[in-house]
């Protein structure tokens, strides 16, 4: 085995190109551990927030970061007996404190690691890892979102992607066009994915009993009283991963219920581009995930 692995360090805070492609050393794998053969990783939103220095507390520099990763088992801890080597497997590395994903090797708690959705390219498994445990902690665990419930999501930018209405908040208000849609009623859940004002702002939309699930942190002070009138419950999600949420989110995927949507794909040595596209992406009319090809699956 090879003691060194190709990784995209994050170097400093700052602009895109805060990264650079170094020869770092593979690590060591512990009782409880595999390392797996990174295929495939992408590019989320809290990637470029710890890249700019929204978190210089939790990521002390040099530093591998990301947060999805699918891949082929190399070596496994000697307490570990779920997998083999040659499984191939998918997940989200721990967030904070720990190595990420862009490198061409990682080694993760076998807790974290699922087994990758048969039917899916690692390229493809690697689009869902952090936004579907993510999605599944938000709508399922804490919305508990019912077949026929109503949402309203925030930033939803693949308007198209299932939506039976898409909302211009530029043109129109989205409260008023939320009563236009239900007829008055409002909906059952809002999902927040941009922060801002909306936590003030939302419960005009619920209906009576409401939930809103926010993934952002709180911005500003936010006046709740249109909340309490309408019986609602907030939740804030910092998505802790495990291999339940990922075995959900492949029995939906092996189920063609969830189907990943890929907008761009660069190799490893090109991360700088990969996140100025997704921080750009709506400008640039990107519609799905920028994922990185690490092992050149892409091209064989």
């Amino acid at each position: 085995m090879a003691k060194t692995m190709k990784a995209a360090v994050l170097t400093r805070f700052g602009g895109p190109h805060s990264f650079e492609l170094r020869d770092v050393a593979v690590p060591e794998v512990g009782p409880r551990q595999v390392r797996v053969r990174v295929h495939a990783t992408a590019v989320n939103p809290l990637d470029y927030q710890i890249r700019r220095g929204d978190y210089t507390n939790y990521v002390p520099l040099p530093a591998i970061i990301g947060h999805d990763i699918s891949g082929v088992i190399e070596e496994l801890g000697s307490d570990v007996h779920e997998f083999a080597v040659g499984d191939e497997v998918y997940y989200t590395p721990k967030i904070f404190g720990e190595a990420g994903s862009y490198a061409e090797q990682h080694v993760a708690d076998v807790e974290l690691v699922g087994r990758k959705p048969r039917n899916l390219t690692h390229l493809e498994a690697a689009s869902l890892t952090l936004v579907g445990g993510t999605v599944w902690e938000a709508f399922v665990q804490r919305a508990q979102l019912q077949a026929g419930e109503t949402i309203l999501i925030h930033g939803g930018a693949g308007g198209s992607l299932g939506a039976d209405e898409a909302i211009d908040f530029t043109a129109e208000d989205y409260v008023e066009a939320v009563a236009r849609v239900t007829d008055g009623a409002g909906v059952n859940v809002i999902f927040d994915t941009i922060g801002g004002d909306t936590l003030t702002q939302s419960p005009l939309a619920l209906a009576d009993a409401g939930r809103v699930v926010s993934l952002v942190d709180i911005a500003q002070p936010q006046n709740l009283i249109e909340a309490w009138g309408k019986n609602a419950a907030y939740h804030f999600v910092f998505t802790r991963q495990n291999r339940g949420k990922l075995d959900a989110l492949t029995d939906l995927v092996e189920r063609g219920l969830v189907k990943p949507v890929i907008g761009a794909t660069l190799p490893l040595a090109r991360m700088g581009e990969a996140h100025e596209l997704l921080e750009n992406g709506s400008a640039r009319g990107l519609r799905g995930k920028v994922v990185i090809d690490v092992s050149g699956e892409a091209g064989a």
